[in-house]
């Protein structure tokens, strides 16, 4: 084989080499000594400079709730752009309940938000029963009103001590787990289910209290309150988890509006809504002495306390309704087999998580024609492209954390 022969390359080192008759004239660049710190932190920059980095928070992260996949777009550690990526559990519940009878829708509807399902029976039963124009007697009225609010405490108990978890504090963490367990016992010896109680039925409940139910609730409420007294000095009082909620994550008021926010993330920004006491009357709302909690911030801090608030004032609405429970039956007269009348029914409510609707469309069969779920969780998401962007890697569990929301309540 024949090989070629390669011409040399010179070189500007070794014996052979000649700079030539002017290079030794030329005068050495000196470099002022004040200058040379910043020149090698220019250096140290360019060498770094990578362009963007995306990362994946979850689909399986401990702060998205669920199955929520987070695409974050980076430039170093701040936040340039955040797609929230949904659908990972495809549950189809809203295609499911055309397949279902009335009386089985709520087995379905029990799993949108799992932390609060009996909340989530509430506004469907109520649009079931607005199209066959009957209503439930006032004990199954009061009944209902204690249930949803116990729904909500036990829901809120989780959040006080899973947000202070994102900050780094585990005990807040085993607190509301630990006091959650009292309301849950409450919810089981009432409706049979701990996690999903599938009680409303059209026209009222499955079954009355037990015996000695009243009682236990009101002691349930005392360990309530006085666990949110442990959490406002626990969690709300520590500066490490003021530094690093205050001015982080905030929602101007009409603009959180404007996305669909709605419940204690919307009030936290300053808007005084609430459908118990601003919607159309529903339950034994109507009857009851309660204040609304707003805060100016909205920021993440402000979600904390505002939830707090709520917490205490859930647990002063159920021993309102223990004091004025009526006595009666539980159930109205409704036919074995329920077939309601063709007509349409949207009946919204404040869920635990913020406003939850149900938009029902009957054609007069057992079982609804169509069904359109507006869950709290889908819209309090949409903002999360808006709220991410500039905020820095740490900031965003903390944020996710307090809009608190459930997979559940946003998958389709």
């Amino acid at each position: 084989m024949s090989t070629t022969e390669q011409p040399s390359v010179p070189t500007n080192s070794g014996p052979d080499f000649n700079p030539g008759p002017d290079f030794k004239d030329i005068p050495a660049f000196e470099v002022d000594p004040g200058l040379q710190r910043h020149l090698a932190d220019a250096r140290v920059n360019v060498e770094l400079d990578t362009g963007d980095m995306i990362i994946n928070l979850g689909p399986q992260h401990p702060a998205t709730h669920g199955t929520l996949r987070l695409v974050v777009r980076l430039d170093g550690e701040r936040v340039i752009a955040a797609d929230p990526v949904i659908g990972y559990m495809h549950r189809g519940y809203e295609k499911l309940t055309e397949f279902r009878t009335y009386p089985q829708v709520t087995t379905l509807i029990n799993r949108i938000d799992w932390l609060s399902s009996f909340a989530n029976e509430v506004p469907f039963v109520h649009a079931a029963e607005q199209l066959m124009e009957i209503e439930a007697p006032p004990r199954a009225q009061y009944i209902r009103t204690a249930l949803t609010e116990l729904s909500r405490i036990a829901t809120f108990l989780l959040f006080l001590g899973e947000m202070g978890l994102q900050v780094g504090a585990l005990t807040p963490a085993f607190y509301g787990f630990r006091d959650r367990e009292h309301v849950l016992n409450l919810i089981e010896s009432a409706t049979g289910g701990r996690f999903h109680p599938n009680f409303n039925r059209i026209g009222g409940l499955k079954d009355d209290l037990p015996w000695g139910w009243i009682a236990e609730t009101r002691n349930v409420m005392k360990i309530v309150l006085d666990a949110c007294d442990v959490f406002e000095d626990l969690v709300l009082g520590n500066e490490i988890f003021q530094a690093r909620t205050r001015s982080v994550g905030i929602i101007p008021g009409e603009l959180g509006a404007s996305y669909g926010v709605s419940g204690s993330n919307l009030r936290a920004s300053g808007v005084d809504w609430d459908l118990r006491r601003d919607g159309a009357p529903y339950l034994a709302y109507p009857e009851l002495d309660f204040e609304v909690f707003t805060h100016p911030d909205g920021d993440s801090f402000a979600r904390y306390w505002v939830r707090l608030q709520e917490t205490r004032e859930s647990a002063r609405m159920v021993l309102q309704l223990l004091d004025k429970m009526p006595a009666g039956p539980i159930m109205a007269k409704v036919a074995r087999i329920i077939k309601v009348p063709a007509g349409e029914a949207w009946v919204e409510t404040e869920n635990p998580l913020g406003q939850m609707g149900y938009y029902v469309v009957s054609k007069g069969g057992t079982g609804p024609f169509r069904v359109k779920i507006r869950s709290a969780s889908f819209s309090n998401v949409s903002i999360l492209p808006w709220m991410l962007r500039g905020v820095y890697v740490p900031d965003v569990v903390t944020i996710l954390a307090s809009l608190y929301f459930i997979l559940g309540d946003i998958d389709r």
